[in-house]
């Protein structure tokens, strides 16, 4: 082989282990973002819970003392 057709194999090889090196990537990064999209509607389901639980307590009326008193 020249040096130029091992120049080129190697090239070649190097693009394929590049473009599996990417795919592995955006592998990742749809799996965070799936992660991601999940927990920020965990958040704002929690978020409406609590606003939720604090409407429908009276805030004139004072806590009640914590159990250990």
């Amino acid at each position: 082989m020249s040096d130029a057709e091992i120049r080129l194999t190697r090239l070649e090889t190097r693009l394929t282990e590049q473009e599996a090196v990417i795919e592995d990537l955006n592998a990742t990064i749809t799996a965070q973002w799936r992660v991601i999209d999940r927990l920020t509607r965990q958040m704002e389901a929690l978020r409406e819970q609590v606003e939720t639980a604090g409407e429908r307590g009276d805030p004139r009326l004072p806590e009640p003392p914590p159990p250990h008193y």
